[in-house]
């Protein structure tokens, strides 16, 4: 069973709920955070459900554990908050796959072509899209654009994958890019581990570098479909409520893992590779979310033009749903 470290300090977590009660702030923490974070924070999500959050809110102040591209939507949908991020360097190689000015050459590549950008960019590419979309609701957002649309998808080619296959869109052209935390579990893993724990289900994310040639096998009858699920990260904490199988293994980073078996405590959770770990998600620590709190740091504002064209895209990707996607929010979240 995989471990996760933590570094629990019981005196500064009670610091950091006083200090967020007196700020009249709320601590947003995403599903890949370090437990001691997730069990400081108010809500723990996938990114669009925390982003949901910090719009519902009455706070004041949404200290935003995460990484820059989830903070800067926080920022979009909310406003009149203050977002802060706890740690600047809390960035994401998937997002800084591909910037504003190259997807303008694409664009240019493919004119008349409809964009659909994965939720984890940046604001100013989200702001040059036609359409977000989720992990969860990536299809739906696909299928909800006329067949002889030409379409340009973004950034992740392992999820880009996944939706030209299940749409059946020959005309549909993938960014190459990639999470190196996702792309890191590989078919190898994968029968490592399903050799070994016969019989568990395996629940993967979409971004895993597994994804395509696991698909693939399901087709080809190698795999049996049964004990397979392709979900978003809160379609996996979702899926032990519902089913009586009490082994899983989980395909995505193990930050999860902590949330899963905090619900499911009866229930066994093995990472599918136990080095998947995110050094950017890690870098937060209860020191700088306390340090967020005291002093204001680091406040994450995006600007108002680039703002406005980013939420139109926001706002399609929330509109169309999904069917994929679960989590607290209701079966209309489409899920990351």
């Amino acid at each position: 069973m995989t471990i996760l470290e933590a570094h629990y300090d019981p005196a500064l977590a009670r610091d950091i709920r006083a200090l967020a009660k007196a700020k009249h702030a709320v601590i947003l923490a995403h599903n890949y955070e370090r437990p001691e974070i997730q069990d400081v924070a108010d809500f723990v999500g996938d990114s669009l459900g925390l982003s949901r959050e910090a719009a519902k809110t009455s706070a004041d102040v949404i200290v935003f554990c995460g990484v820059h591209f989830m903070a800067e939507t926080a920022a979009i949908l909310s406003p009149q908050k203050t977002v802060l991020l706890p740690d600047l360097a809390a960035g994401c190689s998937l997002a800084s796959t591909i910037d504003a000015a190259q997807l303008r050459a694409w664009k240019a590549e493919h004119p008349g072509a409809v964009v659909v950008a994965y939720v984890n960019t940046t604001a100013e590419v989200k702001a040059e899209s036609d359409y977000c979309c989720t992990s969860g609701n990536a299809v739906d957002v696909v299928n909800a654009i006329p067949a002889d649309q030409e379409i340009l998808f973004l950034p992740d080619m392992f999820l880009g994958a996944h939706v030209r296959r299940e749409t059946g869109r020959d005309n549909i052209h993938v960014w190459m890019g990639e999470c190196h935390v996702h792309a890191g579990i590989d078919p190898e893993h994968i029968e490592n581990m399903r050799a070994r724990h016969p019989g568990a289900e395996f629940l993967i994310h979409p971004e895993c570098g597994c994804a395509t040639p696991v698909v693939e096998a399901m087709s080809a009858g190698a795999i049996n479909p049964d004990n397979v699920h392709i979900l978003s990260t809160e379609g996996m904490i979702n899926r032990p409520a519902q089913t009586s199988q009490d082994t899983f293994i989980v395909a995505t980073e193990i930050g999860i893992l902590h949330r899963l078996r905090r619900a499911n405590p009866t229930k066994h959770f093995i990472a599918a590779n136990d080095r998947a770990q995110c050094a950017y998600m890690k870098v937060t620590t209860l020191e700088k979310v306390r340090d967020a709190l005291r002093y204001g740091q680091h406040r994450i504002t995006v600007p108002d033009d680039i703002a406005a064209r980013a939420r139109t895209a926001i706002e399609r990707m929330v509109s169309i749903g999904g069917r994929s996607g679960v989590s607290p929010f209701g079966p209309e979240d489409p899920g990351e």
